[in-house]
């Protein structure tokens, strides 16, 4: 019986390009699955390419079904949604997908390989590998000129347990100068003496220390300080102990400042503690205080170091439960983050919905009000998932601008809390970068007076 099937050689085969873009900008789309009928896949980069090199595909017509959160292909009569393409060593093909969410996928900001399709292509021959793999949610704050960002549990390359007391970096005050894909940040992680990501943030006890809360604030003496909450953490993700921690500028690792709070049977519930996201705000009277949220402020102390430290000074707020989305129904936040646009001059939220639909922790939603303390307008979806989580969403303040209607926010990508997903190769666990455009008429409805 003869074989139609190409020969291959010792040098082994050219890889097929294939990259996926918006349609109508052209922009290049990550997070995209590409699937054969025999349930290969391959995952789009930060350059929205895949390099497909299996020797089977080469010189016949390969059915490649498309997936994507948020983007897409209508379905054809069978309901399949995909596209046919003739894979050939060497050869390229262009695949234009539809958006169907309010936010624009922009890439993938930690994790390895992040463009890993585009380089076996042989571009992008200058991306340089942090040496993390996979992390929790990120705390980011401005401090002595630079941005200071804080990771949770992080995953390493080369053992399954990796470092389970926060890793940092520092960048540019400025680290996305374009909201465009690709986009790469120059991270400067804080290594040990092989040059490897170590944690910053041993606290006393046993198990994981989150950190919550980054901010930095003057000191009596006018210096800056950078400081966190600090909880540790025992099986299966309960929080024992609350505490304050601040930066060691020469050991570059935070250290133990004091306990706020420890379990025991007499005193089972934490106190409010300054955690969450810190925003700064001056009230109608001039005041100045940092808001601690997450998404919408619980607590306020004064902006000093000296405030921050002293729990007298705390004072508790009420967020709200729910807020209303534009046809009325409720919807409860989970987590997320606020901040001033000053291009709406409103505040504004993005959030993570408590038990949405489809997704239990996938559902994204924006919001705005005339001041953080509320109240908060009608809400709209601007980001959904299927089977999948993406939690802890942060607005990049530092990148809002008076000229421009351009929000930035990243979040937790996920299989933690779904039902039981396919992970997702080297996104899993990972920030995903997404754009909002506030002069999206979609979003009128949170933006009414």
């Amino acid at each position: 019986m003869g074989s139609s099937w190409p020969a291959t050689s010792r040098a082994g085969i050219d890889p097929y390009e294939v990259q996926v873009v918006e349609q109508g900008t052209g922009w290049p789309v990550p997070l995209v699955e590409l699937r054969t009928t025999h349930q290969m896949r391959w995952v789009t980069d930060n350059a929205g390419r895949v390099a497909l090199d299996a020797p089977e595909l080469m010189h016949r017509e390969v059915w490649l079904e498309i997936r994507s959160p948020g983007y897409g292909l209508p379905a054809d009569g069978f309901g399949m949604r995909g596209v046919r393409v003739r894979p050939v060593p060497g050869g390229r093909t262009r695949i234009e997908v539809q958006r169907s969410s309010i936010a624009r996928r922009l890439g993938r900001l930690t994790g390895a390989g992040l463009l890993a399709e585009s380089q076996k292509l042989g571009l992008y021959g200058d991306s340089r590998e942090s040496g993390v793999w996979g992390c929790d949610s990120v705390q980011i704050a401005a401090h002595r000129g630079r941005l200071y960002w804080i990771w949770g549990d992080t995953t390493l390359g080369h053992y399954p347990l990796g470092i389970f007391h926060a890793t940092a970096a520092v960048t540019s005050l400025d680290p996305i100068p374009r909201a465009e894909p690709p986009v790469r940040i120059e991270f400067q992680m804080v290594t040990n003496a092989e040059g490897r990501p170590r944690a910053v943030a041993e606290m006393p006890g046993e198990g994981p220390t989150w950190l919550s809360g980054l901010v930095s604030l003057p000191d009596r003496q006018g210096r800056a300080r950078l400081v966190s909450a600090y909880a540790k953490i025992k099986p299966p993700l309960e929080v024992y102990r609350w505490g304050l921690c601040v930066w060691n500028e020469e050991r570059l690792r935070f250290e133990p400042l004091k306990v706020i709070w420890t379990k025991t049977d007499s005193d089972p519930r934490p106190p409010p503690v300054p955690e969450g996201h810190a925003v700064p705000w001056e009230d109608p009277e001039g005041r100045h205080w940092i808001l601690f949220g997450n998404p919408f402020p619980f607590l306020r102390c004064p902006a000093s170091f000296e405030a921050w430290q002293d729990p007298a000074q705390w004072e508790r707020l009420e967020p709200p439960e729910h807020l209303l989305s534009a046809e009325g129904a409720p919807v409860q936040p989970h987590s997320g983050s606020i901040a001033w646009h000053p291009w709406r001059r409103r505040w504004v939220a993005v959030f993570m919905e408590r038990f949405g639909k489809p997704s239990a922790f996938g559902e994204v939603w924006y919001a705005e009000a005339q001041s953080p303390l509320g109240p908060w307008g009608r809400a709209v979806k601007v980001l959904s998932h299927d089977n999948y989580t993406f939690y802890n969403p942060r607005i990049h303040a530092e990148t809002l601008r008076s000229d421009s209607p351009v929000l930035l926010f990243e979040g937790t990508y996920s299989r933690e809390f779904a039902n039981r997903p396919e992970p997702t190769p080297r996104y899993d666990y990972n920030q995903v970068l997404y754009r909002l455009d506030l002069d999206d008429p979609r979003l009128a409805p949170a933006q009414s007076p």
